[in-house]
């Protein structure tokens, strides 16, 4: 059981293409204003509760006292842990506090709560002389505030140090609360470009869907231009594009109908001589043998004429094709001659070939049938006993082939009409028995193959006396082929 052919992948829409180019980016954005929305939420949240500890830390130093029962004053409080329970904003979150004497002994409160070491900050936004820092505290998270307070009664007098402690429940719970406040509204700003995107894109490829309306509405055999009038800009190299494809394929339309007309032209003359070449058989008017000799003569102009209609056909495919590998014409050009040979010397034509190696990137096929075509057109053309000289040699970057021929040459004036296919050029001067003879798509043939190799042909009639055409020479000029690198010189 054969595998089942892999389902084509679907096609990403415009849509998702504008919104996989937006959202990423986006969404990064919304994640760093989130964290900047917390951040700031947190240090509002620490401002507001920060005044609640200054507070609690006054309060508790206020009740301080000095005792003067012993050798030092030194400070007592009398304040039982439920007084903070007033301080506390929420059940949610805890107080702690620790009371230091002047000496820094202990006078009241956790003594587990962790001191703070050092001078405090001369410089802060209260007129109390309080620091605020961050902590932990029996594995939790504190928010700590450190007081001065100076205690006097009586004779005795110093400076204790007030030490209050809140967990971070209510701080970042209102953080967390500005900040899903922001992401609800970064949320709704990312719905909105989201809907924005999806109406715009409908509207932008509107013209796009209206353009492929109007191609689908068309006629098969319209390939006039578009209307674009209405069309926006971004859309005019397209329609550019479109109007240039369709004349190319009006003009290869034209050319293709022009070609079955002229061979439907053309093969129609040989089938009806071939009828009447068998009406005339069968009425006994002609011998049998001589009436099948002429038979076989209309049939064997008939195959050619197909043949040359097929290598028209696949000279002018030749540009769709990949470039082709490095071939050298000389060999080519050497058994060609050899098998147009039987010809030439039937003509008894004084044939010489002079060659020079040179490689061009052609398929062999088309680089036998251009040469074949020159060659046999030259010997068509050419009297008896006259000379036909076929010449390669490189010049530049060029490859030339010349098959100069005596023949009666062109006519200038029919020079441009020769390549057409199906056409015929009568010779000037002296005509050749068979001058008139042939299909006419030999040099159309030749010209497709050069064209698409990216070269030149050229016809030239060459004449030693004023008025006087001596005969015709044609010129093939064909890129050569890049030489491969060769070996590394051994040292």
């Amino acid at each position: 059981m054969s595998p089942a052919p892999p389902q084509p992948r679907p096609r990403a829409s415009l849509r998702g293409r504008l919104l996989r180019g937006i959202l990423p980016p986006l969404l990064l954005l919304i994640g760093l204003n989130a964290a900047v929305h917390y951040h700031q939420a947190r240090e509002a949240a620490d401002l507001a509760y920060d005044r609640t500890l200054l507070a609690s830390a006054k309060a508790i130093g206020e009740t301080l006292q000095v005792d003067l029962s012993t050798e030092r004053p030194r400070a007592v409080a009398r304040l039982p842990y439920s007084a903070l329970d007033t301080f506390e904003a929420d059940s949610r979150s805890r107080m702690y506090y620790k009371v230091l004497g002047f000496d820094g002994e202990l006078v009241s409160g956790f003594d587990d709560l962790p001191s703070r070491s050092g001078a405090l900050p001369e410089q802060n936004v209260y007129a109390a002389l309080v620091h605020f820092y961050d902590d932990v505290y029996r594995g939790m998270p504190v928010r700590m505030a450190v007081l001065l307070q100076p205690v006097a009664t009586g004779g005795g007098h110093g400076m204790a140090r007030v030490q209050v402690a809140e967990t971070l429940e209510l701080r970042e719970a209102a953080a967390r609360r500005a900040m899903t406040e922001a992401l609800w509204s970064q949320a709704l700003l990312l719905a909105v470009v989201v809907g924005v995107v999806g109406v715009v894109v409908q509207m932008a490829t509107r013209p796009v869907r209206a353009l492929g309306a109007a191609i689908e509405a068309r006629a098969e055999n319209d390939l006039s231009p578009l209307d674009d009038r209405e069309a926006p800009a971004e859309l005019l190299p397209l329609l550019q594009a479109i109007h240039h494809t369709m004349d190319r394929l009006g003009r290869l339309l034209a050319h293709q109908q022009r070609f079955v007309r002229d061979a439907a032209h053309q093969l129609r003359t040989p089938l009806a001589v071939m009828k009447v070449q068998l009406q005339s058989a069968r009425r006994g008017d002609i011998e049998p043998q001589r009436a099948l000799d002429e038979i076989a003569r209309t049939v064997d102009a008939a195959t050619q004429l197909a043949n040359q209609m097929l290598a028209l056909a696949r000279a002018e495919q030749l540009q769709q094709q990949p470039p082709a590998d490095a071939v050298d014409i000389e060999p080519l050009l050497r058994g060609i001659a050899l098998e147009l040979a039987p010809l030439i010397a039937q003509r008894e034509l004084d044939f010489e070939l002079r060659s020079t190696p040179a490689r061009v990137r052609t398929p062999p096929w088309a680089l036998r049938e251009l040469a074949r075509n020159l060659i046999a057109n030259a010997i068509t053309h050419s009297p008896s006993q006259g000379r036909l000289v076929v010449s390669l040699d490189c010049r530049a970057s060029t490859a030339c082939l010349e098959v100069c021929d005596s023949g009666g040459g062109i006519p200038a004036d029919q020079l441009a009409v020769v390549w057409e296919p199906f056409a015929r050029a009568s010779t000037a001067g002296r005509a050749t028995p068979d001058a008139h003879h042939g299909s006419g798509l030999g040099l159309a043939i030749c010209r497709e193959i050069v064209h698409s190799l990216g070269g030149r042909i050229e016809l030239h009639n060459r004449g030693s006396t004023p008025g006087r055409i001596d005969g015709l020479d044609a010129r093939v000029w064909l890129p050569l082929a890049a030489e491969p690198p060769g070996p590394a010189p051994s040292s």
